[in-house]
């Protein structure tokens, strides 16, 4: 196959998987020997084994980061600090993209930017809803299990001094009963104690709001 030709099959496409390629073709071996030539050539770029993107000057679809993240390593879905800051919920700009994952942890460090995948119990692999940026679906939690994620693998208790640290914003977007149903659900006692601090917190922003 021809660069140019390849181009046409893969120009609408943020990602290429390998295995699309191979399907139905009898040449999987020289696909991968081509791919292999066009990525040392600086014509694709390699996020991993069998996962590529063209290089700027080729690719005509913007990449989404949050969609990479969700096909980089199934199953998994954006949370902890990364849907923290996707929600608008802390101030500070995030540059590792951090995901949860019910299969083992890793992290990937690709021209594109760095994916970490932390475990989570399969039980609490839930809580998060699609989302869609030209043409590319992307996984993120919910802002509130979010918090929750995030809480539940961080190490010690979750202190009223600690969620100061955060420097939360805009908790009046979180609904508090969600919340709290959630925390309820992974029933976890360091969990509820947080989230009904949270909850707290949240009721005083929305009464401040009706007053202005």
């Amino acid at each position: 196959m021809e660069f140019e030709e390849f181009l046409k099959k893969v120009s609408k496409l943020a990602v290429i998987e390998a295995e699309a390629l191979y399907s139905g073709s009898g040449k999987r071996t020289s696909i991968e020997v081509q791919l292999s030539r066009w990525h040392k050539a600086g014509k694709l770029i390699q996020l991993k084994r069998g996962l590529y993107i063209l290089s700027d000057i080729y690719r005509k679809v913007e990449i989404y980061g949050p969609a990479v993240a969700a096909v980089l390593h199934r199953p998994s879905y954006l949370s902890l600090e990364k849907a923290l800051e996707f929600h608008n919920l802390i101030p500070e700009q995030v540059m590792v993209y951090t995901s949860v994952t019910s299969n083992r942890p890793e992290v990937f460090k690709t021209g594109i930017g760095d994916f970490k995948y932390t475990h989570i119990q399969k039980s609490f692999f839930w809580g998060y809803s699609a989302t869609t940026l030209n043409s590319q679906t992307a996984f993120v939690a919910l802002p509130e299990k979010a918090l929750l994620d995030f809480f539940y693998l961080r190490h010690g208790p979750v202190t009223d001094a600690y969620i100061d640290e955060l420097r939360l914003q805009n908790l009046e977007d979180l609904d508090e009963k969600r919340l709290m149903q959630f925390a309820k659900k992974m029933n976890k006692p360091k969990l509820l104690r947080a989230a009904e601090q949270l909850k707290q917190r949240i009721i005083a922003k929305k009464r401040i709001g009706k007053k202005k």
